[in-house]
């Protein structure tokens, strides 16, 4: 007890040094008309002469620019005081240009294509909607058809445009602004088809509770994540994405202090870390549809969640992360982490909006750990594979279902690997008993045995309001081996909480509980029955539109399935930067 004191007194520093320091950094019809000669055509060419360069300009885009670096203060580049006056229904200017406006059907300037002649506009609005019929009477002169407009009009633009002149050069000055710094940015970007996603992970994090306590020590650990998503068509996308990070997890231990094959408490920052924050890429792949069909094709780090919907809201982060549970348990069902890598995956509605099957679809992936490997037993349909097939259905935008069946083969010795290869160790969520594929032989030794495994799995998201969601999951893995004792059983549940916006919009207060992985009765391992709860609380708080800090506690019970063991609980400060 004394030490686990002595290591929260230790840890509570840092992590208050590193709130404050995040905190503070991130404050930081036309009528027929008299005839016009052709003097006065050039009268009229002068009267509604225009910069050589002009924008639509509609009244949200002169919104934007007025808003332009403050987003949250819609007067806050006022230049004018004149910007505040109204021009009313009743004033000649207002009468003047309503009836321009339905004569010459110059409604640019709107949204939604009316005048809005029910209410008083500011000087700027006025000025847009002017702009916009200056613009259509100069389209008429260019396309010959100046004998369209009346002398009377053109007087009425002349008087009109003098008196909000000043009106008018700022709207135009802006739009000549904005599109020079478009013009430039154009000039000077690597891609027009590519953007860059960045994430940036750091945590502080420490592992308290008996033995596991004692056998772990603080650490401070990140994971960057730069995606280069690039679009060719604009439905489409493709993922190249760079990953380094030096995470590692803390190490379970029983009571005698002695390690624990279990990958309980996993963080998803910890998962596919290259330890040393050397740089890889892990991911690339690609998504287009195709007829009414969306195509998921991987080529390296393909993951079945990246395709098939997890029903998971706010716990799941589609950058596996950074933003949602800490856990990977809480995180994803456990059966989207079966087998990953290179392969192919499509998504189909089944209906078109109407009947019982309007709001369902089907998925259906495959994914090869080794595709890329031409030895014996490798390849695309030799070596490890997860071919998975899904049906989702939902009602409304509250409620999402969906029941999975994933058939896999393994011979790298851990049920859910995520795809990984290598031996005994590579799992992202579970105990040792629910993932170690071979037996008892094979565990003593760290020899695996090639498995195949039939997984079923049902997942459920309900959001009764805005402000409350509530997902779960159950899963059920048979696995059968090639030899003796190599056959199991394994199950794993959850259930989580979110409320979204709590305290402030953009924050989640998130709890979740359930079982990890676990498989009772195998030969070999201690004849550990016990069931390895998982209570886990986080609490993101949005400190900007990019910067978020995320606290949170993960508590285990009967960690290695045996409740003999202490507790282990998790305690993580996580800072998150995108970009």
């Amino acid at each position: 007890m004394s030490n686990l004191l002595w290591k929260s007194l230790v840890v509570s520093p840092a992590v208050l040094g590193a709130t404050l320091l995040v905190s503070t950094t991130a404050i930081a019809s036309p009528n027929t008309t008299t005839e016009v000669s052709p003097a006065e055509k050039a009268s009229v060419a002068e009267v509604v002469q225009q910069p050589e360069i002009l924008a639509q300009t509609t009244i949200d885009q002169v919104n934007r620019y007025s808003n332009e670096g403050n987003q949250n203060n819609s007067q806050s580049q006022v230049t004018s005081v004149s910007q505040f006056s109204d021009v009313q229904p009743t004033d000649w200017a207002f009468q003047a240009l309503q009836s321009l406006v339905e004569r010459y059907g110059c409604i640019a300037g709107y949204p939604n294509a009316t005048y809005r002649g029910n209410r008083a506009l500011t000087r700027y609005e006025f000025a847009a909607g002017l702009n916009a019929c200056l613009d259509r009477v100069n389209e008429l002169i260019a396309t010959a058809t100046a004998d369209l407009v009346t002398k009377q009009d053109l007087a009425t633009l002349q008087r009109l445009q003098e008196e909000f002149s000043a009106e008018l050069a700022t709207l135009r000055g802006r739009v000549d602004s904005l599109e020079a710094r478009t013009a430039e940015l154009e000039a000077n970007q690597f891609s027009t088809t590519t953007k860059l996603v960045g994430e940036a992970i750091f945590a502080v994090t420490d592992a308290f509770g008996g033995t596991t306590g004692d056998n772990n020590n603080t650490v401070f650990q990140d994971r960057v994540r730069l995606d280069l998503q690039t679009s060719f068509t604009g439905r489409d996308v493709l993922h190249t994405r760079l990953a380094a990070g030096n995470a590692q997890a803390f190490l379970l231990t029983d009571d005698a202090g002695f390690g624990i094959n279990s990958a309980e408490g996993t963080q998803t920052f910890e998962v596919s870390s290259t330890g040393n924050n050397s740089v890889r890429i892990d991911r690339l792949t690609y998504e287009a549809p195709i007829g009414p069909a969306q195509v998921y094709l991987a080529a390296s780090g393909g993951r079945h969640s990246h395709y098939a919907a997890v029903n998971n809201p706010y716990f799941f982060d589609t950058t596996d992360g950074g933003n949602g549970a800490l856990s990977t348990f809480a995180s994803e069902s456990p059966i989207y982490r079966i087998g990953g890598g290179a392969g192919i995956a499509l998504n189909v509605p089944l209906g078109r909006g109407q009947g019982i099957l309007g709001n369902s679809s089907i998925t259906a992936g495959y994914l090869a750990s080794q595709a890329n490997n031409p030895g014996l037993g490798q390849g695309l349909t030799n070596g490890d594979y997860a071919a998975l097939g899904q049906l989702n259905f939902s009602v409304g935008d509250r409620l999402a279902l969906a029941a999975t069946y994933v058939h896999g083969y393994s011979a790298s010795g851990a049920l859910f690997d995520s795809g990984t290869d290598g031996a005994v160790g590579t799992a992202a969520v579970g105990t040792g008993q629910a993932n170690f594929l071979g037996n008892a032989a094979g565990l003593a030794t760290g020899v695996a045995t090639p498995s195949s495994s039939n997984s079923y799995g049902v997942s459920a998201a309900f959001r009764p309001s805005d402000k409350l969601s509530i997902s779960g999951f159950i899963s059920y893995h048979d696995v059968a081996g090639v030899g003796a004792g190599d056959d199991y059983e394994a199950w794993s549940y959850g259930l989580g909480v979110a409320l979204p916006d709590f305290g402030k919009k953009g924050n989640v207060l998130g709890v979740f509980a359930g079982a990890e992985p676990y498989s009772f009765n195998r030969p070999g391992f201690g004849g550990n029955n016990d069931i390895p709860y998982h209570f886990e609380g986080f609490y993101k708080y949005r400190v900007s539109d990019n910067i978020s800090v995320t606290p949170g506690v993960i508590w285990l019970t009967s960690p290695g399935q045996n409740s003999d063991n202490d507790d282990a609980i998790i305690g993580t400060l996580r800072t998150t930067f995108t970009f």
